[in-house]
């Protein structure tokens, strides 16, 4: 009679309280210590392989968004994500552009430029070079050239006074107020016939972009009215640059700014010649995600271990739970939601230390090269000298739900074992 009542009460519990219940069985079975200590062994080593995996997957995208940020700063402080160019190879109205195009809400500013080549003659050494002639004021907003500057100032630039960079002032010896003879690919035509076009350049100032895309080797910077002078172009420059919000929003506001300027325009983005690269890069960091993602992926596999294990631990408790009248959906959700408690044990406690090493990763790189005396990261292989760091929380969620998912994943055989169970023959082992 006893026997029957003790029954009839947990029928009620398990009806009335069918989830808080298996809730609580799960979290009982988390926190007991298993007959076996092999399987309490097995089950926190699956928690620490998944709390492992999500630690070196956050902290590996969080490195990678720094380099991809810092390549994006110094890529696109220098170099265009959009120009406008006309067709017959200058613009005369670049003014009444200008105004036209800085108008649309995603650009943030527009600058002017006339661009050439030549040839850098000093103490007997030629060396090729791109040059820009901007107007330093509007350049000023689109790539804040004063605080690349270092050495010389451009606050009252002398006439026809040249900016270069730092690579390429070191292989040539440059210095502040040094004259170099510049020769343009335009030929004079004289009474003697066609010479080509020389013009001496005072080097009024040095600065430096960074590594990696060469800004600091075959660029120089020398006055919109100079180049204007130099090339003949009266008020008219070759074309505008853009800078805009977003640079992956480039190759659509590139066709939205030529239909509106019409077909004597040409207007190209950054996409058509440096696309590959950040595609590669791009590329690299999603092939990174899947790779590092096995470590997950093993951490889960021990988990569907340690939980049939588990399972085989408790074959009389579960018996007795279907006796007074557990469903084998009822000891399957038990079973999975043990599983997914050590799947969100891991996952929590990885998220606290990606998070944590993702901000001290920087300081940690640089102790290390200090105290071994290396430099692990060079400026012309990796563009930085140090290790970038930047956290996207999407990125954290996105590694969160995988491991839940793979966690829950983990779960099903182990808990559908669990439920299949035979009540004599779990009895009788015992």
């Amino acid at each position: 009679m006893n026997t029957e009542v003790f029954r009839a009460c947990w029928m009620k519990i398990i009806k009335k309280f069918k989830t808080p219940l298996a809730f609580a069985l799960g979290w009982r079975y988390t926190l007991s210590k298993s007959k076996s200590n092999f399987v309490s062994f097995i089950s926190m080593t699956s928690m620490l392989g998944i709390a492992l995996g999500v630690t070196v997957l956050i902290t590996v995208l969080s490195v990678m968004n720094g380099f991809d940020v810092e390549i994006h700063k110094r890529f696109f402080d220098m170099a265009p994500a959009i120009t406008i160019n006309h067709r017959d190879g200058k613009i005369a109205d670049w003014r009444t552009i200008a105004s036209q195009v800085a108008t649309m809400p995603e650009v943030s500013a527009v600058a002017p430029f006339i661009s050439t080549q030549g040839l850098v003659s000093f103490m007997g050494q030629v060396q090729p070079l791109l040059i820009s002639g901007v107007d330093f004021k509007t350049e000023e907003d689109f790539s804040a050239f004063s605080q690349k500057l270092i050495a010389g100032s451009h606050l009252k630039p002398k006439q026809f006074g040249i900016y270069v960079g730092q690579n390429f002032a070191m292989s040539l010896g440059l210095m502040v107020g040094d004259d170099l003879t510049v020769m343009l690919p335009q030929a004079t035509p004289t009474p003697l016939g066609m010479i080509p076009r020389f013009k001496r350049f005072k080097v009024e100032g040095v600065f430096s972009a960074g590594q990696g895309f060469n800004f600091d080797s075959k660029l120089a910077f020398i006055g919109l009215e100079d180049a204007q002078a130099l090339l003949e172009m009266n008020t008219s420059v070759t074309g505008l640059k853009l800078k805009i919000d977003n640079v992956y929003r480039a190759p659509a506001l590139s066709q939205l700014i030529a239909s509106k300027l019409g077909p004597g325009f040409v207007v190209g983005d950054w996409t058509l010649t440096y696309g590959p690269f950040f595609q590669a890069v791009k590329m690299e960091k999603t092939m990174m995600f899947f790779i590092l993602l096995l470590i997950i992926a093993v951490a889960a596999f021990n988990l569907v271990s340690s939980l049939v294990m588990v399972v085989n631990d408790k074959r009389a408790e579960i018996a007795i739970l279907r006796t007074i009248g557990g469903t084998p959906l009822f000891i399957m959700t038990v079973f999975m939601i043990q599983g997914m408690l050590l799947g969100l044990g891991g996952t929590l406690f990885g998220v606290i230390g990606g998070i944590l090493l993702s901000i001290n990763a920087t300081h940690i790189v640089d102790f290390l090269q200090a105290y071994l005396g290396v430099q692990w990261l060079s400026s012309n292989i990796y563009f930085v000298d140090h290790l970038p760091v930047h956290i996207e929380y999407k990125d954290i969620l996105q590694v969160i739900f995988t491991a839940l998912s793979l966690s829950l994943a983990a779960t099903i055989y182990p808990a559908w074992r669990a439920g299949q169970i035979v009540i004599t023959e779990a009895l009788h082992n015992e």
